[in-house]
């Protein structure tokens, strides 16, 4: 088992879910998004370092609001970007010298199973970079100036998912590549290390790993979440126990 940094990515300014609070702040079944996501890693023993990138400008609120249930979490506030790969990469200087692998993680998808992230972690420590993702169901057309050009051949393709885990130097490579890249194009952690030409393994989930875009995404959220059994602890209960439901 390889010891794991996470990076919760909170630093996104989120423009298309709209209204005066930030998605990552968004309460989902009573409990903010981002927090809801951490506490999947939280109480875990192979994730020794949980980092929340947050933007500057909300450090302060965020400490006062969410830091105690951050320290029982464990997890640290780090500083992000304006973009994703900004964000990351602050990020990524501040993984401790024992962390083997790093999982990068939308601090608004916050509908994960302990399955998914035990299988993604086990694939990644066997390949180097793996994935969650899963695969297109619908009719995918491509639209320009609002009118079909196109339906495009869904057969192999799959919705890019997180977390993305990969090892912590592969990842390090990949990102001191950056500016040899069209940043404009950049969408996911996955998307640099494939620039390198190396492969990144995918682990099979479903659509129930939502990440929350737009409003009408919370109650889809809110909806899997009932719809899950609630797992009976094995030992003691901690203090964010009740964190992920």
């Amino acid at each position: 088992m390889k010891n794991v940094c996470v990076i919760i990515c909170a630093a996104g300014a989120g423009v298309r879910f709209g209204g005066r609070k930030k998605k990552p702040f968004v309460e989902v079944s009573g409990q903010a998004v981002f927090a809801r996501s951490v506490g999947y890693f939280a109480n875990r023993d192979d994730v020794k370092q949980i980092l929340v990138a947050i933007p500057a400008e909300d450090e302060e609120l965020i400490e006062i609001k969410y830091g105690a249930t951050l320290n029982f979490m464990g997890a640290k506030l780090c500083l992000g970007g304006s973009e994703r790969f900004e964000t990351v990469s602050k990020a990524l200087e501040l993984v401790g010298d024992d962390i083997e692998l790093v999982a990068v993680h939308d601090a608004v998808r916050c509908c994960l199973t302990d399955k998914w992230i035990d299988d993604v972690f086990a694939e990644a420590e066997k390949s180097g970079a793996a994935m969650l993702a899963c695969p297109i169901v619908g009719t995918v057309k491509r639209v320009e100036n609002g009118q079909i050009v196109a339906t495009v051949d869904r057969s192999g393709l799959f919705e890019a998912q997180t977390p993305q885990v990969f090892e912590k130097a592969l990842l390090a490579k990949a990102y001191k590549n950056l500016d040899n890249l069209d940043k404009s194009t950049i969408s996911d952690d996955s998307q640099l290390v494939e620039a390198l030409g190396e492969k990144v393994s995918v682990v099979e989930t479903d659509h129930s790993n939502v990440k929350i875009t737009r409003k009408a995404d919370v109650a889809i959220a809110e909806a899997i979440i009932r719809s899950r059994p609630k797992p009976k602890p094995d030992g003691p209960v901690g203090p964010y126990a009740e964190a992920v439901w």
